[in-house]
């Protein structure tokens, strides 16, 4: 495959969400922030037990760690040499937890960290990493966690993956059927889904087709 073409876009905060500007300057929110629409019965009830403050403290030590592990797991796969260097422990263990997934199940990077958008979805985001793994070409998505996932908690994740999907096929013409989560776990063995574009797509557009009146209600009025 011919080297792709690297888009850099403008981004905007409204309402402390993210939205890119396309270089034709439509405006459209991220993946996260449509996703981040979606009501977690079981979020909202653990926000409850544990206090907001505390909450918001979790939730900024789970963005922190995650933001590291990423930026680990981009510079080993771009074989920089001190992919480890100042990083923490925590962050060093996940991403050793993981290490042997990516020895042996990814090959032939395309991209990582790449900007897409969508005219067809209206939405645009960052993609982690499209590569072939265990030989097929995917959308591949790492992330972190304090304990282990149940499928069902992480429906969000596959949606994420697949609009991903359709818009780097959208953009460079090349489908990939495949999403892969690796979800590295604190003090337990490392979580692999693999899904289907085909079959989280709609979930998606059923998220951003709803998306407008949940976040801009009085746009209409």
């Amino acid at each position: 495959m011919n080297q792709l073409e690297k888009f850099k876009l403008d981004t905007i905060n409204i309402n402390n969400k993210r939205f890119y500007i396309t270089p034709q300057g439509d405006t459209y929110p991220s993946v996260t922030t449509v996703l981040g629409t979606i009501k977690s019965e079981g979020l909202e009830k653990w926000k409850a037990r544990v206090g907001e403050f505390e909450a918001q403290k979790i939730k900024q030590k789970a963005v922190k760690r995650g933001s590291e592990f990423h930026y680990i797991c981009e510079d080993y796969l771009d074989k920089r040499p001190n992919y480890l260097r100042n990083r923490m422990p925590t962050t060093k263990a996940l991403f050793n937890s993981i290490k042997p997934i990516l020895d042996n199940s990814i090959s032939n990077v395309l991209v990582q960290e790449y900007v897409l958008w969508s005219d067809y979805l209206k939405t645009a985001g960052r993609v982690d990493l499209v590569a072939y793994y265990d030989k097929k070409l995917s959308i591949i998505d790492f992330k972190s966690a304090s304990k282990p996932k149940k499928p069902e908690w992480v429906h969000s994740y596959f949606m994420q993956e697949a609009a991903y999907a359709v818009m780097f096929e959208e953009r460079t013409k090349v489908s990939i059927p495949q999403l892969v989560t690796i979800i590295a776990v604190e003090n337990d063995n490392p979580q692999v889904f693999i899904e289907s574009r085909d079959d989280w797509i709609h979930k998606f557009i059923n998220v951003r087709d709803t998306f407008d009146d949940v976040f801009f209600p009085n746009k209409n009025s």
